[in-house]
Formats: C-alpha cells, structure tokens, sequence
C-alpha cells in the first residue's frame, strides 16, 4: 500500500500581503485626507489677508507674518506655557484623583447614588466660568483661584463618567468577585476600576479640554503670564499679528497635551485596542 505525499498550497495572490507601493499610496491618502481641512483653512487665510486689507495694521495677518511673530515670541510663549501649567496640572490633577475615587464609590454604591446624584444633577451643568470673579474675590491668590476654577470645570466630567463606568459594571463580574471574596478596596481596585477605565478616560478628556478653556478664560482676569494674558496683552496694544501667533500656539499645546492623554489611554486600554 503507498502513500500518496501531499503538500498545502501555495497563499493566492488575494491572501498574500499588499505590496509596498500601494502601503505607501494608503498611508498618503490618509494623510491628505486628516490634512485637508487644514489646508482648505490655510488658502482661506492667505486670501483673507490679500483680498481684504484692513489698513497697515490689518485684523488679518497674512501668515508670512504671523509666522515671523510666533518665531519673535516662543521664548515669551514659554514663559507663559510654563505658567499656565503651574496652574493647570494641580486643577487637572486633583479634578482626575477626587473626580475618578468619588465617582468609583458612587457608581459601585445604590445609596451613595440615592445621595449624590441629585446634588450632581444641579451644581455639575453650572457654567464653571461663573465662580472666578467669585473666586478671586474669596481666594488669597490669583494662582489659587485659577486652579479652583480649573479643576471645578474638569472635576465633573471625570466624576460623571467615573460614576457611569462603576455603574456599568456587569452583574456576572460582581458575582464572581464576590465568590472570590473581593470586598472594599480590593474589589474596586481589581476589578471596578479596570472595568470602568473606557469611561474614566473619556471623562479625562473632556475635563482636560475644559481646563484649558478655563484656564484661558480665568487668565484674562488678573494673570500677570501665562497663554491667555499673552493673546490678551497683544490684542490691547492691536499687535495683531503676535496675538493671532499666540492663539496658535496655544492650540499646538492644547493638542499636544490630548495627543499625550490619548497615548496613555490606548497604552492602558491595551485590550480594546483596535
């Protein structure tokens, strides 16, 4: 009796990897199509600023010159970006610690929902903005102010969200941590805290983007540096050119710092990568 050898078949074309040239092909496409808003913006100012001339001091800096301003500025720009972080990481940081531990104890806890929800209901949609002249007043500094604004407009996005991912909590996961005696601390450490990660994050990222508007906002007040007292400064003395190079930098730190909290969550959030 013989055997008759066979061998797999060779990977088709179809299963077989794209070649290089059509990688490179997507990766331009992709890249034209995240950078073609921007460059729809960029002709609209070019021609902003050729076809409407507002005098020799226009509203609208051509880009040429806007550039020349931000290049002449990033050492003032600096000092500002290091004040306004003096400011924004303690309210971000503490909004992040109280927001995301109260609001795991509330979501895990019927009775501190029964408790806390409806006071949450009413201060959480009260425009932040509305306690810094309030602030100021009652707050020995204008640096302590600022962070109490900061961090009451990042606190209850984390809270809420925090609170809302505890909640969301499967009831065959809460089974299983209770067969396996997980109670207290250990059991929202191990198992609600990873569980409510998705939300926490999403939460993070409103409260950050919060605290960059308030911090802006709270800035004009009565800050003698920081981000929002330079477009402030300029735009009293119509540099407009210096004021415009500070509104972009501003929104080059502003997404430098989402970009930084995106990459922490797709590293944490490892098994939801996509």
């Amino acid at each position: 009796m013989t055997t008759v050898a066979t061998t797999a078949p060779a990977p088709t074309a179809a299963l077989a990897a794209p070649p290089a040239w059509r990688r490179l092909l997507t990766l331009a496409r992709h890249a034209l199509e995240a950078s073609l808003i921007w460059l729809l913006l960029l002709a609209a100012w070019l021609a902003a600023a050729r076809y409407l001339p507002l005098g020799h001091n226009p509203l609208i800096p051509a880009p040429d010159v806007t550039l020349r301003a931000l290049v002449e500025s990033l050492p003032e720009l600096w000092t500002g970006t290091l004040s306004s972080f003096s400011i924004l990481l303690p309210g971000f940081g503490l909004a992040c610690l109280l927001g995301i531990a109260s609001g795991l104890a509330v979501g895990s806890s019927p009775r501190l929902q029964r408790m806390s929800l409806p006071f949450a209901r009413v201060a959480a949609p009260v425009p932040p903005t509305v306690y810094i002249p309030y602030a100021i007043a009652v707050l020995p500094t204008f640096k302590l102010s600022a962070i109490f604004v900061v961090f009451i407009g990042a606190f209850w996005p984390i809270f809420q969200n925090s609170a809302a991912g505890a909640h969301a909590l499967e009831a065959r996961w809460r089974d299983n941590a209770r067969i396996l005696g997980l109670t207290g601390w250990a059991f929202q450490r191990q198992v609600v805290f990873p569980a409510a990660l998705p939300h926490i994050f999403s939460g993070m990222a409103v409260g950050l983007g919060f605290s960059f508007i308030l911090l802006t906002v709270a800035e004009l007040f009565g800050a003698n540096a920081g981000l929002g007292r330079f477009v402030q400064y300029y735009a009293d003395f119509a540099d407009y050119p210096k004021m415009v190079a500070g509104i972009l930098y501003t929104g080059l730190i502003t997404w430098l710092a989402m970009s930084a909290l995106d990459a922490v969550k797709r590293r944490a959030l490892f098994w939801v990568r996509a």
